[in-house]
């Protein structure tokens, strides 16, 4: 194996590893005590702001919300902006932080089967991997990856059972629009400017009208219609909506990764014992 192909067996826990690490910050930010919490919009108004040529330069929402504040008891108001709309009376989550903290609104970590903690863990296992690989220890190489597929079957597996657990109720939610975000624009190099469509659906639950832009997205403008129908999932207790429910898949496939980490565990002590 030549020296650079070699180095491309360490890019995959690089990156893996980047990812993890890149949302870190935020996942604690989010997870400190009394750091997000529960909202009800009270009003929500377009802004449309144009440039000298009569183009749209800046399209958002401006969306009051009234909250508890968890420390001083009192109900506080916060007008954030949003790219996308939301009704009177919808409840929303709200990152106030600390003192001096603007608060914005927080996009719920719920449905991410890997947590950046455990996404970070997996990367360097990758990366320590490729390192024993190229110095030819083997044995170490083969404990990396029992490690990796084992971490990331019990995630599977727990992620999956802790879903279930939530009883969450289907609802129908019908596509009222298509949220288009740039993620390059055309160069010398690459031809046309590339976009991510995001449907953004409305939804009653209890009476209540809401609404919600979809995390799921497609590189296909026609990949969403509006007026179609898209199933969205209720948790009750957390007054949250998800995208997604358990699935027997995720399940299977951690399973199925648990056994082929512990299998090779159980060669790799058998080896060394012998």
């Amino acid at each position: 194996m030549d020296e650079f192909s070699k180095l491309l067996l360490y890019v995959p826990g690089i990156v893996i590893f980047l990812v993890g690490s890149g949302r870190v910050r935020e996942y604690v930010r989010l997870h400190r005590k009394n750091a997000v919490v529960g909202a009800t919009v009270t009003e929500c108004k377009r802004i449309i702001k144009k440039d000298k040529q009569d183009r749209t330069a800046f399209d958002y929402y401006n969306v009051t919300a009234a909250y508890r504040n968890p420390v001083t008891g009192r109900k506080d108001t916060a007008t954030v902006k949003s790219a996308v709309e939301f009704l009177p009376g919808q409840s929303v989550a709200m990152y106030i932080g600390g003192k001096g903290t603007v608060p914005v609104l927080a996009d719920s970590d719920d449905e991410a089967i890997f947590n950046p903690w455990v996404t970070m863990i997996i990367g360097a296992l990758l990366i320590l991997l490729a390192l024993f690989d190229d110095r030819g220890q083997q044995v170490l190489a083969m404990a990396c990856l029992s490690l990796v597929m084992i971490i990331g079957g019990v995630t599977m597996i727990v992620h999956n059972v802790m879903l279930k657990k939530r009883n969450l109720q289907p609802v129908e939610a019908e596509v009222t629009d298509v949220f288009k975000r740039q993620i390059s624009k055309e160069t010398k190099i690459m031809r046309g400017s590339k976009f991510t469509y995001y449907p953004v659906v409305r939804y009653t639950i209890d009476g209540q009208e809401g609404i919600r832009r979809c995390d799921i997205n497609s590189s296909r403008e026609a990949a969403f219609k509006v007026g179609s129908k898209i199933t969205l999932y209720y948790d009750a207790a957390k007054r949250l909506i998800l995208e997604k429910k358990d699935s027997n898949f995720v399940l299977a496939a951690g399973i199925v990764l648990l056994i082929l980490g512990l299998l090779a565990g159980a060669s790799i002590l058998s080896a060394i014992a012998a």
